[in-house]
């Protein structure tokens, strides 16, 4: 059997996670007190508008519970609103509101700089190889 540290898969989700960690500790340093999961479906929702909620969970790599969780805790927060689309009830409109639009523009900043950090002393060359391999992956697991 392979060590654990052979394993490219197990390097890449090591890799996930310690990006992950790396980002929710730079939104904490800079008084931002949302999840990268909230974040991620915040701004889905603000770049996409109205959408269907299995949109969301798949555009974010989550599962619909784990979505309906997540905009629970926006609307609470008061980042979004939902509204019940009058013609299809299966949808709700979601919006971000005032508070919500001002915590991305906060947030931007932050995730443009740690991006930039998490990149640091890797040529553009690097990550113009890597594209395709990791394309080549997923599409080789189905997505």
């Amino acid at each position: 059997m392979e060590r654990l540290e052979e394993v490219v898969f197990y390097t890449l989700d090591k890799a996930i996670k310690s990006y992950r960690q790396f980002a929710q500790r730079r939104f904490n340093e800079a008084g931002i007190y949302i999840t990268i999961d909230q974040w991620l479906v915040l701004g889905y929702i603000s770049e996409h508008g109205e959408c269907y909620q299995h949109e969301i969970a798949s555009a974010v790599f989550k599962d619909n519970a784990s979505v309906t969780r997540i905009i629970e805790i926006l609307v609470s927060s008061g980042f979004l609103e939902r509204e019940l689309n009058a013609k299809d009830r299966r949808r709700y409109k979601l919006s971000v509101t005032g508070a919500g639009n001002d915590l991305i523009k906060q947030a931007k900043s932050v995730v443009k700089k740690y991006r930039t950090d998490a990149l640091e002393g890797i040529e553009a060359e690097e990550i113009l190889a890597i594209r395709p391999v990791l394309d080549k992956m997923i599409r080789n697991c189905g997505g």
